[in-house]
């Protein structure tokens, strides 16, 4: 009986819930940003490396010309996770992202785990653009910054760097220390840059439109030049597996949208306008993708991209050198304004975390002439300027995207949860076999979500996890398998289809939760579920090294959880102490503290908070936001 206890308090710990006693409408923050403003956030964050470097790697080393194709699909993956966030944001008009969104909602465990990839895509981001950068000034030296390294200080270990990028380090230490010392993000000059980066991809549209060749996507092996490796040739010369590896590195190029989600107290109307911004903003820059990828792999052909600086040397191919040098200098601003993009929301993430006692409270210090979480910014600096330094630019994009699509994963099972999620806790069903049968199809035609649907629809959801990720490993480890030679593997791929299309059925049989909010995903279970299968399906497509770093990435993140944030959590302290106040003591029933439940899991019940709490609260809402 007393280990089902502590199972159930350890239980209670991992799902217990933020408080969200306002809907964001008493933010002591000016709420200025109109949708315009956000919508160039969005795009300014998001439109940089992908455009200036990306498009041309991808043809180069996985999809060839069908380049076009792996960013449609990215675009998809994308806009389906986009339309969940902006279901969140929705439902919580709240400064924070996805990692205040699933704390409030879904509960502790789920939001760390998404806070701790949230803190990775800002770090990753932060170093793969100061990384692309490094990559532009080296192809204008004419190679012979990395050239020099290389013969003096080459390392050769095979998952780090040919040599170490100085240069990518103090940049990045550079803009670290700026931004500790009080550096304020001007919506103004971003959307000014933005405006600067749109008229270089249509300068760049326009010159190599002027030289595209259709003919390029037609090549065969045949015209390949003598010593040159470049697949079957054609339109997708790797196949459709080139073609979802290059979707999966292409995905990266859409990660940023949700930095919109972050501006919950300072935007106006943030349940219209937040969801209309995400959506604008994918829809501009896959638009920019595509016309890039369009033209550079029509003016010249894919095996002769260069994948670290495609524009200039596109146009020193063409011999169009001044073309070169403004597309050159206007990209290097953008990627400028892409690395503060980047870094700015990180020291918001580890503060708030910080603030929460999920991670090392010493973080959220502020100091008292900038405003600014100090130590966090100084330390989120040096980790993304040591990862600048010591990987490659492909290394840093695989592992950026691993993380971010678990997160989304992780925001479409939140989405699915609470959408079917029992509300008042009070219709409780008597759980035998017959009615799990009887339920399975609603045939009661259950108008509201009961324990007995809420706990079907979780159940589907794991097992809907569990049956993508074996499909996905029969996709990517027995591609070669796929045919009428090896029946055996079509049966199996056909048998699993029909189990996850049944578990989408039997889900959206069940009854929804009727809160009514500005914005709700459609299609719901199936959107959602789809979101599901192809951030799985494109994680399955990174490499093993890939799974190896961001698997000790995330043991670190448990054991920092596990070790430090499970006991010095700020909700953890005020159930115990809402425990206590009950009655003054503390009110256990069937081997659970009830009155803990309660609190943790914020049924929007009365709570006394704390004076001291409540003071630290206001002055840390503050504070991360006048950085």
């Amino acid at each position: 009986m007393r280990q089902g206890s502590r199972l159930d308090r350890f239980w209670i710990a991992l799902t217990r819930k933020k408080r969200n006693e306002d809907d964001g409408s008493d933010s002591q923050l000016a709420r200025v940003l109109s949708l315009l403003d956000l919508t160039g956030l969005g795009v300014g964050s998001t439109l940089g490396l992908g455009v200036y470097v990306l498009a041309g790697s991808v043809a180069y080393e996985q999809a060839g010309p069908a380049v076009v194709i792996s960013f449609l699909v990215a675009a998809v993956a994308s806009a389906i996770a986009a339309l969940c966030y902006a279901e969140f944001a929705a439902r919580v008009p709240k400064a924070g992202s996805a990692y205040i969104y699933s704390y409030v909602s879904i509960g502790e465990f789920a939001a760390f785990t998404i806070g701790w990839n949230l803190i990775l895509e800002y770090v990753i981001g932060t170093s793969s653009v100061a990384r692309g950068m490094s990559g532009y000034i080296d192809e204008l030296s004419g190679n012979k910054i990395s050239t020099a390294l290389k013969d003096t200080m080459g390392m050769n270990v095979d998952f780090l760097s040919d040599y170490p990028d100085f240069f990518s380090f103090v940049v990045v230490l550079i803009l670290a220390a700026l931004l500790a010392y009080g550096v304020k993000e001007s919506t103004l000059m971003n959307n000014i840059f933005t405006g600067v980066n749109l008229c270089v991809i249509a300068i760049v549209l326009v010159a190599g439109g002027m030289n595209c060749d259709p003919a390029n996507w037609r090549i065969k092996p045949e015209d390949f030049p003598e010593g040159v490796e470049a697949g079957a040739g054609g339109f997708a010369p790797y196949g459709f597996a080139g073609i979802m590896a290059g979707a999966a590195k292409c995905f990266y190029g859409f990660v940023g949208f949700d930095c919109i989600a972050t501006t919950g107290e300072e935007a106006k109307n943030p349940s219209r306008n937040i969801p209309l911004a995400i959506v604008i903003s994918l829809i501009i820059i896959f638009l920019a993708y595509f016309g890039i990828s369009t033209v550079l792999t029509m003016a010249l052909p894919y095996y002769l991209q260069n994948p670290d600086a495609p524009f200039p040397h596109l146009f020193e191919q063409l011999e169009w050198h001044a073309i070169k040098w403004i597309v050159s200098i206007g990209a290097i601003f953008a990627l400028c304004t892409s690395l503060l993009g980047a870094m700015f929301p990180l020291p918001r993430v580890l503060y708030a975390m910080s603030s929460d006692g999920i991670i090392y409270k010493k973080l959220r210090t502020v100091h008292p002439k900038t405003q600014t979480p100090v130590l966090a910014t100084i330390l989120a600096g040096l980790l993304a300027a040591t990862m600048a330094m010591l990987f490659n630019l492909q290394q840093l994009i695989d592992m950026m995207s691993i993380g971010t699509l678990l997160a989304y994963t992780i925001v479409a099972v939140s989405v699915l949860v609470l959408r079917y999620e029992d509300q008042t806790l009070l219709q409780s069903t008597t759980v035998t076999i017959p009615n799990v049968f009887r339920q399975l199809f609603n045939v009661d035609k259950l108008k509201d979500p009961s324990s007995l649907s809420s706990g079907i629809v979780k159940v589907g959801i794991c097992l809907f996890a569990v049956l993508v990720c074996a499909v996905c490993s029969i996709l990517v480890l027995a591609t070669d398998e796929l045919s009428a030679e090896y029946p055996g593997t079509i049966a199996a791929i056909s048998v699993l289809g029909a189990f996850m299309v049944l578990l989408i059925i039997i889900t959206a049989f069940q009854p929804t939760e009727s809160t009514k909010l500005t914005f709700k995903v459609p299609l719901v279970p199936l959107l959602p579920m789809l979101s599901v299968f192809f951030n799985l399906y494109l994680m399955f497509q990174l490499d093993a090294g890939t799974w190896i770093r961001f698997a000790v990435w995330i043991v670190i993140g448990y054991l920092i959880y596990f070790t430090y944030g499970i006991k010095h959590s700020v909700e953890g302290a005020i159930a115990k102490q809402a425990a206590v106040k009950a009655n003054g003591t503390t009110v256990v029933k069937n081997g659970i503290d009830n009155s803990a439940f309660d609190a943790s899991h914020d049924k929007f019940v009365s709570t006394v908070e704390p004076a001291e709490n409540t003071k630290r609260s206001s002055k840390n809402s503050y504070s991360l936001n006048n950085e």
